[in-house]
This record gives structure tokens, sequence and C-alpha cells, in this order.
């Protein structure tokens, strides 16, 4: 399965100029990834890219039935400190998502990094927005890197910076 499937990775914090260019990128990425024969996508539930990622995997799953969303989220509570309006689209997410899994029932510390280890762990390719050096999502992509996955950095396509591996 690991070869068909992407994962996502990215900052909750994202700048509103950013977030229609980023919508679109992550569209195209995703169809790109599904001309290459990649249908399962693992999303790690969290506000900001996360949220944009599983809404581009389920807006093409309406398209290609073959698409899969799975869910890797760090515990059963994520969203229980979250605004009413941001918890509304989470649930809206899980619940049209085609699996989900937890690293552990509650928080407990070290479950972000466990679940970002597993989204990777079942992914060839990581698709990321990653534009500092610091913070879950720069481990994220080091753990993915370290462990041979493609990785495409949305953040530097939007700077218009050529993509590394």
């Amino acid at each position: 399965m690991r070869e068909n499937t992407c994962c996502f990775t990215g900052h909750r914090a994202i700048a509103s100029e950013d977030v229609f260019s980023l919508k679109t990128l992550l569209r195209d990425e995703v169809a790109r990834q599904i001309s290459l024969g990649r249908t399962v996508f693992c999303c790690g539930g969290a506000l900001g890219f996360d949220t944009l990622a599983a809404r581009a995997v389920l807006e093409a799953r309406t398209n290609n039935g073959e698409v899969k969303l799975l869910l890797f989220l760090p515990h059963k509570g994520q969203a229980n400190g979250w605004r009413e309006s941001d918890r509304k689209v989470y649930n809206e997410i899980l619940e049209a998502a085609d699996g989900v899994s937890y690293a552990c029932d509650e928080y407990v510390q070290g479950c972000m990094f466990t679940r970002n280890r597993r989204l990777c762990d079942a992914s060839s390719v990581c698709i990321a927005f990653l534009d500092h050096g610091s913070g879950g999502t720069f481990y994220t992509v080091k753990y993915a890197r370290q462990n041979g996955l493609e990785i495409v950095n949305l953040a530097k396509k939007l700077r218009g910076i050529e993509n590394e591996n």
C-alpha cells in the first residue's frame, strides 16, 4: 500500500493571502499524484494545512471513487479546544474519511510525533507546506526525508522556488 500512498504535513497558521493559491496548489498536486497511481492520502486532521489537504482529497474523491482519505489522528479529543466552526469542519472531514486511526486514546506527551511518524511510515510521498525550520512540520519533513519519502513542498512552489528532495 505504501507505494500508492501520500501523506500531508504542514503549518496550522497560513497567511490569509496564501490560502487561495495554496488550495489551488493542493488540488493540482493531489491530481498529479492520482495521475501517478497514488490514490490513498493520509492526513493528520489538524487545523490549517491538514484541513485544506483533507478537503482537496475529498474533492478529488468526488471525481474518482478509487481515491481514499485516511485520517491518522493524535488522540480522540484533538478538536476539543477548537472554535465551534473549526470543530464543525473537523467533524465533517471525520465523517467523510474512509478510515480513522488514533495514536492514543487521550492526549499524552509525544502523541503528535507518533501520529506524524505513522503518517510517514504509511507513505511514499510527503506533500508538505513547510516554510520555516522548526516545529512539528519541520520534524515530520526531516523524518520523511530520512526514510526515503519523496518530498513535495508546496510552500516552495507558492514562493516560486524549485523543489528539492
